[in-house]
């Protein structure tokens, strides 16, 4: 059987699995920690050594198994023809060749795609989107990244700068982003600034079981934890909750407006928290997206979870073999 290792690399983990060719399962999957602040090299090294771990995993299982190439998404902007990542805000690399560093470690066919991107596809080729035709993914985690598929193709743009939805201005007056603009929406919902969100509503004095939970340091206050918190009723967690879904809401009924797509669908850590993230946004959505695009559109929750990347990546390399890129 013929395999593909798909590397995910987030600015808070790293997922590596090998992907059969036909998307119909990944194993020996691995995750750790990216640890930005080591340094480029550092991060190449753990990935390389993680991929070779899961071929060595695929190996043992069968003997005969093909691995044909490597795929590794990463945040952009990147220069997908080059193989070079040309910033990452949230990583702190600038024109990295990403893509010949990991055929160099590896010594096989490496491709580069952005990391939204693949979770988007991912979700596309096998799982929530299947249906979709023009789609519109969302990725929310330690940032916010987006993908455009239109007929099973993804959309990359002018300069594969397409889709960096994280970076929508939602207002001018807002905190300053990763990026250097002020206002972004990944400034307001992403998981780093949910999280900072609630602290600030714990320095204020706001009452909330939050501070018993992370025993008064606040530092410890995570996205996944509001959300969970959230869940129980928390007056101070469903603020930050209610505040997050409205922020969104802005975002994808933006979206609705300009793509018009049949699928919209929401992945990354903080999608984890599923239609309690997803209901109350289609909700903000319906208020302020025109009523053709909001009845057209399918808002959901992506299905691949912590995998998408992985499974993404391995379908960037394919695509781009079949193109020619690698």
């Amino acid at each position: 059987m013929q395999w593909v290792i798909g590397i995910d690399v987030g600015g808070t983990n790293c997922v590596v699995g090998a992907v059969a060719t036909d998307g119909s399962r990944v194993v020996g999957d691995h995750s750790q920690p990216t640890l930005p602040a080591r340094g480029a090299d550092a991060v190449i090294a753990d990935l390389v050594t993680m991929a070779r771990r899961v071929t060595d995993h695929v190996r043992a299982a069968d003997p005969t198994a093909e691995i044909i190439g490597v795929g590794v998404g990463a945040p952009g902007p990147l220069d997908i023809t080059a193989g070079v990542v040309l910033l990452t805000p949230n990583l702190g690399w600038t024109n990295l060749p990403l893509r010949a560093r990991l055929a160099a470690g590896l010594g096989v066919a490496a491709a580069l795609e952005n990391d939204a991107n693949c979770a988007v596809q991912a979700e596309c080729w096998v799982g929530a989107a299947q249906r979709g035709r023009k789609v519109i993914g969302l990725t929310v985690g330690t940032g916010i990244g987006g993908g455009i598929v239109i007929d099973q193709q993804l959309y990359h743009g002018a300069s594969d700068a397409a889709g960096e939805f994280g970076h929508m201005v939602i207002d001018m007056n807002g905190p300053v982003c990763a990026c250097g603009n002020r206002g972004c929406l990944e400034a307001f919902a992403s998981g780093v600034n949910i999280a900072r969100r609630a602290r600030e509503l714990l320095a204020a004095g706001t009452p909330s079981a939050l501070r018993d939970l992370v025993a008064g340091d606040a530092s410890r206050v995570t996205a996944e934890l509001v959300y969970q918190v959230a869940a129980t009723g928390d007056p101070l967690a469903q603020q930050v909750a209610e505040d997050t879904a409205r922020y969104l809401g802005i975002g994808v009924a933006n979206l609705l407006n300009l793509f018009n797509p049949d699928v919209v669908v929401i992945l990354g850590g903080v999608a984890r928290a599923g239609e309690q993230l997803v209901e109350p946004l289609r909700r903000e959505v319906a208020r302020r997206a025109f009523r053709p695009a909001v009845d057209a559109c399918s808002i959901v929750p992506g299905a691949l979870r912590d995998l998408a990347g992985v499974y993404g990546a391995a379908k960037a390399f394919l695509d781009q073999r079949r193109a020619g890129l690698v």
